[in-house]
């Protein structure tokens, strides 16, 4: 039987890699970090790896051991969100201004 294996949500990977960019940027080794949020190196290594995914509370421990907001990890995310509701508004625009000529 072929055991098939779920691939990690693209937003886990996106998260741990941001998590990698900044822990490198700040010379902390997996290790460190492990010890400050009280976890294993292992753990953080499958958090970078998108494996396993970071839980809200978390990452809001590891945005303050980073500096940093817990936005940091999630720009690409909102970024992707704030075009799409950009699209609707356009297309809420367009019907709205296709009733208002209908009537």
């Amino acid at each position: 039987m072929t055991e098939t294996r779920k691939k990690p949500d693209p937003i886990d990977v996106y998260v741990g890699t941001r998590i990698r960019l900044r822990r490198n940027m700040l010379g902390l080794t997996q290790e460190k970090l492990g010890e400050q949020l009280g976890i294993t190196f292992q753990q953080i290594q499958k958090y970078e790896k998108g494996t396993n995914r970071v839980g809200a509370s978390r990452l809001q421990a590891i945005a303050e051991i980073m500096d940093v907001p817990v936005s940091y990890f999630l720009i690409k995310v909102l970024l992707n969100l704030q075009r799409v509701l950009l699209k609707a508004k356009v297309i809420l625009w367009i019907f709205a201004l296709a009733a208002k000529e209908s009537n």
